[in-house]
């Protein structure tokens, strides 16, 4: 069956399809900066004490691990309101991305923690230094250049998984072929170019992250 392709008629349409680049590349740089920060959080939660806040840490872990992200999204956009709690489409994807990554890299950053060299507590603690300082001046920078490849995976998995976002009618790039498409009736041209448009920006994110990551967050080349 031959197929007649007519992709002018899906470019024809940028301003919808740069829209959707635009909240796909703001939902993740939000969620990264704030899932970030979690995971740190939580990751320093696990690694310490008390015991209650290990437990209660490990417990949310479990829970976002453990369930598929498109029911996170539905839980917090459609299950929050039976509590009084009403959100508009864009704020539930940013709460659900936020919650989704800051699980995930809470295990990924506490794997950097356990890996560091107990001679650099030893070394903290014959400088004075509180725990506090310990933990973000000598622990976090070594632990996170060593994990930052699996951050950054992690990162792209999440701005790929908003796709599901398109779902409570946040408009980002998926839900923008969807409306393309639905316009024209050229779906197949539609998705190939939103594929290749997923595709550049993953590269592009990744190579982001890769060059900014050694520079702004734990200082010097990674290696």
């Amino acid at each position: 069956m031959l197929i007649e392709l007519d992709f002018p008629a899906v470019l024809a349409q940028w301003p919808i399809l740069a829209k959707g680049v635009a909240w796909t590349l703001g939902l993740t740089a939000v969620s990264t900066a704030i899932g970030l920060v979690i995971g740190t959080l939580c990751a320093w939660a696990r690694s310490g004490k008390p015991i209650w806040l290990q437990w209660l840490v490990g417990a949310y872990v479990e829970l976002v691990r453990n369930t598929p992200f498109i029911v996170q999204l539905f839980f917090v956009f459609f299950g929050l309101p039976a509590m009084g709690v009403k959100l508009t489409p864009e704020l539930a994807s940013v709460i659900a991305m936020v919650i989704n990554l800051g699980a995930y890299s809470a295990e990924i950053i506490r794997a950097g923690i356990e890996a560091t060299p107990k001679g650099q507590f030893e070394a903290a603690a014959s400088l004075a230094l509180s725990k506090v300082q310990t933990f973000v001046h000598v622990v976090l920078p070594p632990a996170l250049k060593k994990v930052w490849p699996a951050l950054t995976s992690q990162i792209i998995i999440v701005m790929l998984g908003s796709a599901v976002c398109g779902q409570i009618s946040t408009e980002e790039l998926s839900f923008a072929a969807n409306l393309i498409q639905s316009r024209n009736f050229r779906a197949f041209e539609a998705f190939i170019i939103a594929t290749g448009i997923y595709l550049v920006l993953s590269i592009g994110v990744r190579g982001l992250l890769n060059w900014a990551g050694p520079r702004y967050l734990f200082g010097g080349r990674r290696g």
